[in-house]
């Protein structure tokens, strides 16, 4: 079985305050896995740790079999995030934002892979529409659609329905 991510001993402090002490774990490629845990308890510092935003204070993690302290730029070429807020371009439109993303990971056929996403994610009637105006429910499947751009190998989602009302929750996880 092939492993999507390794964690062994990983360490992390905040000055006095030890998050993480030697948390070990694998995930299988293709598989759908889930850190859960009260607040405080360092989901998201590993989630930070795992896509390169953090340096860990000690133990080791690969992601799609790069070591993420020894080659960051390759973990973060085959991942995608999508954090506990929506990082979408408020002035830009949802298509826009689609393109944008598609481009910046050097796709073929941007509009085209924006349009398909926006069909995905059920936001084609305000895909033309400034992000500004949408729902949180829209922005947050806009957010999910634009970590989807490019087919990444592994999506890590931080609290994915993070200030959204229940059926804003329903509509996300659909």
């Amino acid at each position: 079985m092939e492993k999507a991510i390794e964690v062994k001993g990983l360490q992390k402090s905040y000055k006095q305050l030890h998050v993480l002490k030697g948390v070990d774990f694998e995930v299988e490629k293709g598989s759908i896995f889930a850190l859960l845990g009260s607040n405080g308890a360092g989901k998201t510092t590993i989630v930070r740790i795992l896509t390169t935003l953090l340096k860990s204070d000690g133990g080791t993690a690969t992601v799609n079999g790069f070591d993420i302290a020894a080659k960051p730029d390759y973990v973060r070429q085959s991942i995608s995030l999508t954090g506990q807020f929506a990082a979408v371009d408020e002035i830009l439109t949802g298509r826009e934002n689609l393109i944008m993303i598609a481009r910046l990971r050097h796709l073929k056929y941007p509009r085209h892979v924006a349009d398909d996403l926006l069909n995905r994610f059920d936001l084609t009637d305000a895909a033309d529409r400034r992000v500004s105006t949408y729902s949180g429910g829209m922005r947050r499947r806009l957010d999910i659609a634009m970590s989807l751009v490019g087919k990444p190998q592994l999506i890590f989602l931080d609290e994915p329905t993070t200030g959204l009302d229940p059926e804003g929750r329903v509509e996300v996880w659909k």
